[in-house]
């Protein structure tokens, strides 16, 4: 983790934290090995449960999770946190779900919820060209996160806007 920074732009903060080159190096790789795998990408296809018009969405399996030490590194930035946040020490942390989208032209989130209390993305690959608006005065935000909370009012951000970066 080389970058911690906390932004608290409407209601709740939002954490904002760069990962480690070893850690996407492993997660690309691991989902190269996936797609190669016709069984292992059936099996771990989470694309059925997800909000996404995607076509691949990998669940992560527990025991790569474990390898990189993946859970301990999202404990850590919760941690951290909390910490700053509140001045508690976390007690207990436990990943509920992790998966890859891999996501292409034409394909898109829509705006979703999360379960759990905390939820997050992370971007191991983007693309140079996020593509056109082709209306002129409609808002397209071209694969960037967009983060909502509340209603709009005066004075107010309800938006985040996030411009993915590796």
């Amino acid at each position: 983790m080389n970058n911690f920074e906390i932004k608290k732009p409407f209601g709740p903060s939002v954490v904002k934290v760069t990962l480690n080159d070893d850690i996407i190096t492993s997660m690309n790789d691991y989902v190269e090995l996936i797609i190669k795998d016709e069984n292992k990408s059936k099996t771990l296809d989470h694309g059925h449960k997800l909000a996404g018009n995607v076509n691949q969405e990998f669940l992560l399996e527990d025991k790569f999770m474990i390898k990189i030490k993946w859970p301990e590194l999202l404990a850590s930035v919760v941690q951290k946190w909390v910490q700053s946040q509140t001045g508690k020490q976390l007690k207990k942390f436990t990943v509920i779900k992790s998966w890859i989208v891999r996501q292409f032209k034409n394909e898109y989130n829509p705006i979703h919820y999360h379960s759990g209390d905390i939820s997050g993305v992370g971007y191991l690959k983007v693309p140079s060209d996020m593509g056109k608006t082709s209306q002129r005065d409609k808002i397209n935000e071209n694969g960037n996160l967009v983060l909502i909370h509340g209603s709009k009012q005066f004075l107010s951000n309800s938006i985040l806007k996030i411009e993915p970066k590796v």
